[in-house]
């Protein structure tokens, strides 16, 4: 009896010991305290739940042809790819409001291509998405940054006619960090070097970042499931760890607006948990399994609880994601949330970009009583129809702080 308890007690103690390392390997102790607590509010809140809900999908991609450090060649033929195959493959399905899916290309301006960028301009005019700004860099300063972002959207906008305009005309970007590293994140201060990045991304106009979530990245925040405001910190790294939740207190001046995707734990093969992250990649498909893994994450804003902001990530132009994003399995996703909308009436999907969901977050927030459709253009307007010279085909010289291509095959 007494061989078997100590047996026992052993076997919990390894046990704990064992979880308690994974749990440290894969970061999760940075979140999964938060993570828990906001579980048991949502089991407690489930039966005021709203009894309509309207999903409101976003992909954003980390659109990076050069992606290996792959030469220009392969790098334009993962763009031709997407622009042949993607009109093709999912311009036939539309969601409750009657839109073709919109696909959000957050590409990197680091590996500035003319020809990539006016090829992807050109299916983003023909109605399948916009073009955002996704940026590497390493050991940079404020002053760096704020002068190569300027250049960059500027060039984006008035070379290829991308990027919103604030109502005042100025130009209005969504961005993503490379590597994760958002405001200096990284434990070891890799991959960014910008200590108040939050700050210079609001002062040079950009109206969201969507970074998150990064898990199982150490650059992981312990605000999960949100979409908040945060202020960058001259001197203290990443200030957006916490922040502000929108909807309910005004905007605190100079903060920006993070919208994060879903981060998850479920169990949909036995005992072993996973993460559930948003990301769509080769490994990890778009199902309706997931879906309600993404609609119970609850990221949202109180004024509108029916709406339900779902902002997937991944990385499509690698062939691997190519595959799923332009293949089969997206084919069976769209098909799949046509029927269930045809068959629940109390079920709506929206199919918006990084732009559009960034306005629909806005307009829950100052308590618009408008459909999603009425919403999507509530601040930040769309980009230019054509952009306001002609495409001059040589390339500019590069301000960026650029990773090297074996860094990059690291990202």
């Amino acid at each position: 009896m007494i061989w078997s308890l100590l047996i026992a007690a052993f076997t919990l103690v390894a046990a704990a010991v064992i979880t308690a390392r994974a749990i440290r390997r894969r970061h999760m102790h940075l979140w999964l305290p938060g993570y828990c607590l906001d579980e048991v509010r949502r089991l407690a809140s489930i039966r005021s739940s709203p009894n309509e809900i309207d999903v409101i999908l976003c992909i954003a991609d980390h659109f990076e042809p050069h992606w290996g450090g792959v030469g220009d060649e392969v790098a334009t033929s993962r763009v031709e790819k997407w622009i042949r195959e993607y009109p093709i493959a999912l311009g036939g399905f539309r969601d409750s409001d009657g839109r073709p899916p919109r696909h959000t290309f957050f590409y990197p301006i680091d590996q500035y291509d003319a020809r990539c960028v006016e090829s992807l301009a050109g299916l983003c005019r023909a109605g399948f998405g916009e073009v955002e700004i996704h940026l590497h860099h390493d050991n940079d300063t404020a002053e760096n940054l704020e002068r190569t972002l300027r250049a960059w959207t500027e060039r984006l906008a008035h070379r290829h006619g991308l990027l919103g305009r604030w109502p005042d005309g100025r130009i209005a970007y969504g961005f993503i960090h490379g590597n994760w590293a958002l405001d200096n994140s990284r434990p070891d201060g890799r991959w960014c070097g910008v200590s108040n990045e939050l700050g210079v991304l609001a002062h040079t106009g950009c109206y969201a970042d969507f970074t998150m979530p990064s898990a199982p990245d150490p650059t992981q925040t312990r605000t999960i499931n949100s979409i908040y405001y945060a202020k960058g910190c001259t001197g203290s790294r990443k200030s957006h760890d916490r922040g502000l939740q929108v909807g309910t207190s005004p905007a605190p001046s100079d903060s920006l607006m993070l919208i994060q995707g879903p981060l998850r734990l479920w169990w949909p093969h036995g005992l072993l948990p996973r993460i559930e992250n948003g990301c769509l990649q080769a490994n990890q498909v778009p199902t309706l399994k997931r879906l309600d893994q993404w609609i119970k994450a609850g990221v949202g804003v109180p004024g509108r609880p029916g709406w339900r902001f779902v902002k997937l990530h991944t990385h499509g132009a690698v062939e691997a994601n190519a595959g799923v994003l332009l293949g089969s399995a997206m084919v069976q996703f769209h098909t799949a949330l046509q029927d269930r909308a045809r068959r629940d009436r109390s079920f709506r999907f929206h199919y918006v970009t990084a732009r559009e969901m960034y306005n629909l977050a806005k307009a829950a927030e100052s308590g618009f009583p408008g459909s999603v459709a009425e919403s999507l253009n509530f601040e930040v307007r769309g980009p230019l129809a054509r952009p306001d010279n002609t495409l001059n085909q040589e390339k500019p010289a590069r301000s960026v702080k650029s990773p090297s291509p074996s860094q990059l095959a690291n990202r």
